[in-house]
This record gives C-alpha cells, sequence and structure tokens, in this order.
C-alpha cells in the first residue's frame, strides 16, 4: 500500500488540525477529510471510503464507540483518544475497533507505524493502557464479549495457539512472539489465522477480547 487514505474525526478542532498535520508529515498518509462528530465521520467514510478511521471517543450528535460499529463494516477503525476507561475500550473492541490508542502513549512514528498496521490488516495496535484496562476488567468479572462466557478449552486451542494467543493478549506482534517461541514469523502468523477463525474474531483487537473475557481452564 503506497499512499494511506484516512478520515480523521475529532470534535476539537485543535487536536484534529495537529493530527492531520503530524499524519500527513511522514508522507504515508493523506487525510481525505475531517469530521467534528460521529455522523460526520460516518457521511464521509461512505462517501471517500478510506483505508482507515482515526476516531476520537467523546464527541456530539454520535460519540466514537456508538459510531465505531458503523464504520467498522466500512472501513478499518482505530480509535485515538484520551479516554483510558476500561468500559470505553470494551465496547470500542466489541464494536469493530481495529486498534485503541491513548494519547501520550505514543510518538508520531508509533503512531504513523499504527494507522499503516490497521490500514494493512498487519496488527491492531493498542496502547499498554488500553490492554492493562482489558484485563484489569476481566480480573474485575467483567465481560468484553457479548453472550455467556465461555472456558478457554472450548474454543478448541492447541497448546500451541494458546500460547500464541496469551502472548498476543500480552500486546506482542508477530515477530516478538517467534522470537519467544523459536518459531519462523510465517510458522507464528499461520496460527494465528487460526486462533482468529476458532475465536470468531477477525482482528488482534477482537481476539484479545474475546479471549481476556473467557474463563481460564485453571479458574
Amino acid at each position: 500500500m503506497n499512499e494511506i487514505r484516512v478520515v480523521v474525526a475529532d470534535d476539537n478542532p485543535v487536536v484534529r488540525s495537529g493530527l492531520v498535520a503530524l499524519l500527513e508529515s511522514t508522507g504515508e498518509v493523506t487525510v481525505v477529510a475531517e469530521a467534528g462528530d460521529g455522523r460526520r465521520a460516518i457521511e464521509l467514510t461512505e462517501r471517500h471510503r478510506p483505508d482507515a478511521v482515526l476516531l476520537d471517543v467523546r464527541m456530539p450528535l454520535l460519540d466514537g464507540v456508538t459510531a465505531a460499529e458503523s464504520l467498522s463494516k466500512l472501513t478499518k477503525v482505530l480509535m485515538l483518544t484520551y479516554t483510558d476507561d476500561p468500559e470505553v475500550i470494551r465496547s470500542a473492541v466489541r464494536n469493530g475497533a481495529s486498534g485503541y490508542l491513548v494519547h501520550g502513549s505514543f510518538t508520531a512514528e508509533e503512531l504513523a507505524a499504527a494507522v499503516r498496521s490497521v490500514a494493512t490488516g498487519s496488527q491492531n495496535p493498542l496502547s499498554p493502557v488500553a490492554v492493562t484496562a482489558l484485563m484489569s476488567a476481566v480480573r474485575g468479572g467483567a465481560q468484553l464479549v457479548a453472550g455467556p462466557r465461555q472456558e478457554r478449552r472450548d474454543y478448541g486451542l492447541s497448546a500451541r495457539e494458546t500460547e500464541v494467543m496469551d502472548l498476543i493478549a500480552q500486546g506482542l506482534a508477530n515477530r516478538e512472539i517467534a522470537g519467544r517461541l523459536f518459531l519462523t514469523e510465517k510458522t507464528v502468523k499461520n496460527h494465528v489465522n487460526r486462533i482468529f477463525a476458532k475465536l470468531a474474531t477477525e482482528n488482534r483487537a477482537a481476539a484479545i477480547a474475546r479471549w481476556l473475557g473467557t474463563e481460564s481452564e485453571s479458574r
């Protein structure tokens, strides 16, 4: 993918302008439209069909978490917000967000890499605070996915797939998992694809949410 086309949605014009300038300065990203609320973000995404939408959580008319449900059916959604509330993170992932970054936890280079990985579907970036919030929510008894809780063994993951999924839940990329388990990156990718199929998810963020929301065999 040579050019990554994105829509930026944030109700704060100063933050939005800063993001646009930051993204376009990378030379990899073109901002095709800007929105100040969730409804406008959906309209512009339907019109421009970008590779990804960068979406704030708290916006007027239609908030980002609610908008993510419709937007995720049109393109990739990367939540980019100051909100680190566990319930909000959980809801955003459940509504189809492919990543969740909290302002202040990434550099300009890391943001560009996150947008690229979301747009291409290669990874699903989560800020450390987002991963921690998801895990804390589970430890507190909250459910990350809709429907009845399941035990992890119900998904039918092999021992190796379980190892891989546990490392995914810690935020490791395929290359890091390969190094940790002494596997090739291609082998890890194959495991990840099988894991997604068994968990009935399409991306890392959703898989983490589902995995952390299940009962472990040790419980």
